[in-house]
């Protein structure tokens, strides 16, 4: 092979070629947008397997951006070139920045990717990362822990080009490496492209959704999403409005015709809909049968008062407006309700679950606190599990203490070695798995 593509339509049927050997395998393609996911396309095809996307974000050097001194991806994962830092001299400071602003491209990407469709569960399967190419291996590196934090079982990279070395650069994050070209005289990915052409978000998610037989023809430019509609027809998944009193909120609502229950998602502070933690737990759930609704408790007008991100009475009234609108659209049908919430929206999930009427099937709280609801503990009907995690100790006692004053059916449920955030491997997939447990037990048919 001469190493030089004709474009990355090309340069991915090559590389599924050397990955054929997989074709029998669980596997689900992931391609690293923008312009890994025309590579994965064509793998995907090739082993007629799901295809999807893993988000990640180069961190550039302030004064030279093309050279990587780390990267972000979904679950929060962060990767640092502790050297590359050193030798550009970048302050601590300036490293946090790039990486609080990265993050919120990857959450802004995750929408828009992922908004008519939900993400492929990892659990179990084999996850193939694919990218055009890698010079530092960064993204790469991101691409492959996301991918084993929402539970793959066996991790593939595979790439078209690469330079000499970059096994030795991308370490033990996956076990089988894959490239179409290791090429000595390396300076850049473009250079082994005819047509290097930027992919743009459209192409991508084109991509998407030709993939899932929701686009005819040939892979091109997406056409504009629908506005948020108020209404979800039955079986149906896409953006939506709920509202709440005379507030109209942003929402994601996944739902089957036959769901046996739906979950509804309160998130923590300073987070939303867009939460790939959150995102990572209701597609467990989705793959389990069960509906979810992803919102967010605030407009943006609001979001901005910490007051407001903390006042655990406005939010918890959000949620039980939120789920009366939920009730009444034909989606819901007469579907259990439960709810699932993460740290202060938890205690907004038990608030609600609370008042007197809002027959809530079942809550599942995340690294909650439970505490900030004590008062109104004792009204709580609904079953409650408690995820916390091992080395989450202070949350661990609140959550302790919480439990003491339920009447109702509780469990408590430690994830050993976990942070508050269930950044470690595997630690959000046991989370997610006993979240999915408890609703399924729980939500009548």
């Amino acid at each position: 092979m001469s190493g030089i593509f004709a474009d990355r339509a090309e340069a991915g049927r090559a590389l599924a070629a050397l990955l054929a050997h997989l074709r029998d395998d669980p596997v689900v393609v992931l391609g690293l947008p923008r312009g890994g996911v025309p590579v994965a396309h064509e793998v995907a095809l090739a082993l007629d397997a799901p295809l999807d996307v893993i988000i990640v974000r180069k961190l550039g050097v302030p004064a030279q951006p093309e050279l990587g001194m780390g990267a972000v991806g979904e679950d929060g994962v962060l990767v640092i070139n502790r050297e590359v830092v050193w030798q550009a001299g970048v302050p601590a400071a300036e490293v946090a920045a790039a990486r609080d602003r990265e993050q919120a491209e990857v959450a802004a990407r995750a929408a828009r990717y992922r908004a008519s469709r939900p993400r492929e569960p990892l659990a179990g399967r084999v996850a193939v990362v694919v990218d055009d190419g890698i010079a530092t291996g960064a993204t790469a590196r991101a691409a492959c822990q996301v991918a084993r934090a929402q539970g793959a079982d066996r991790v593939v990279l595979a790439v078209p080009v690469a330079p000499p070395g970059w096994d030795d650069r991308i370490g033990g994050v996956a076990e089988e490496l894959v490239c179409a070209h290791v090429a000595p005289q390396f300076r850049s990915v473009g250079q082994f492209y005819a047509d290097f052409t930027q992919t743009t978000d459209d192409e991508v998610v084109a991509c998407l959704r030709a993939e899932s037989g929701t686009a005819a023809g040939p892979v091109g430019p997406a056409t504009p999403a629908a506005p948020a509609a108020p209404v979800a027809p039955p079986g149906w998944a896409g953006e939506v409005a709920p509202v709440a009193g005379e507030t109209r909120l942003a929402g994601y609502l996944t739902v089957s015709g036959d769901a046996k229950g739906i979950v509804l998602f309160a998130h923590g502070s300073g987070s939303g809909r867009n939460s790939p933690r959150n995102q990572y737990v209701a597609g467990v759930l989705q793959e389990a049968g069960l509906g979810t609704l992803l919102f967010d408790l605030l407009t943006p007008e609001e979001e901005p008062d910490r007051a407001n991100v903390f006042d655990i009475g406005l939010l918890a009234r959000r949620l039980s407006q939120v789920t009366g609108w939920l009730r009444a659209q034909p989606s819901a049908g007469n579907a259990a309700i439960g709810y699932f919430g993460a740290s202060t929206g938890a205690a907004a999930a038990l608030w609600a679950a609370a008042e007197p009427g809002a027959n809530i099937a079942a809550v599942v709280s995340r690294g909650g606190r439970p505490d900030l609801a004590a008062d109104r503990l004792p009204a709580v009907t609904a079953p409650v599990l408690l995820i916390v995690g091992g080395e989450d100790s202070v949350v661990l006692d609140l959550n302790r203490q919480a439990q003491a004053k339920l009447l109702s059916e509780s469990r408590l449920e430690v994830v050993p070695g976990a942070s508050h955030l269930f950044e470690e491997p595997g630690a959000l997939t046991a989370a997610a798995t006993l979240a999915r447990d408890w609703f399924i037990t729980h939500l009548p048919a």
